[in-house]
């Protein structure tokens, strides 16, 4: 039960920091990014580490899951931190800049969400059961609903253009243009 408490109040985290880098920009607040992640991948071990007790797959099903998981999670981490500007996105002060759109980000504007979706649901498929579903699916619940919470509120105040990259890239499912404008810009950027 308390890696429910623990992931969702690392998403509260994550919507605190949001409005504090529009409104506020509080120093503390600014940590909540990073302390709200680390709560995520707590509970996210909790949850793992209480279904493996229970966990009755077989070896090969866990596997398959594993593997598709882990995969996810590489494209994860390459999005939010290699095909991003690094220090442009996270490091330097909250200021009204460009939105990336090449790249991932020419595929959908919320690149991350599938692929923590795809994760999420690749761990649920390793262990199993609809206790440790519950846990998974509420954590794409509150990942949805926070990129919600950007795409209306967030981005729009912090980059200049993204009214345009709403009306030219999709919100979540990438199209055949977006996929050929990701494939386009990743070429063109290794």
């Amino acid at each position: 039960m308390w890696q429910f408490i623990l992931g969702s109040t690392g998403f509260i985290l994550y919507f605190i920091y949001d409005i504090n880098s529009v409104r506020m920009k509080n120093a503390v607040l600014q940590k909540f990014f990073a302390v709200g992640s680390i709560l995520v991948v707590v509970s996210l071990i909790a949850e793992l580490y209480a279904a493996w007790g229970s966990c009755h797959r077989k070896i090969g099903t866990m596997t398959r899951f594993g593997l598709g998981g882990l995969l996810f999670f590489c494209l994860l981490i390459y999005t939010l931190f290699f095909a991003l500007p690094f220090e442009e996105t996270y490091c330097e002060e909250n200021k009204l800049r460009a939105a990336y759109t090449e790249g991932m980000y020419g595929l959908c504007r919320h690149p991350g969400v599938l692929w923590f979706a795809g994760a999420y649901l690749c761990m649920w498929g390793m262990v199993g059961g609809w206790k440790h579903g519950i846990y998974f699916l509420l954590m794409i619940f509150w990942n949805y609903l926070y990129i919600i919470f950007q795409d209306l509120w967030t981005f729009p105040r912090t980059f200049f253009n993204y009214k345009e990259y709403q009306q030219s890239t999709p919100f979540l499912i990438p199209n055949r243009k977006s996929i050929l404008v990701c494939l386009r810009t990743i070429r063109k950027n290794d």
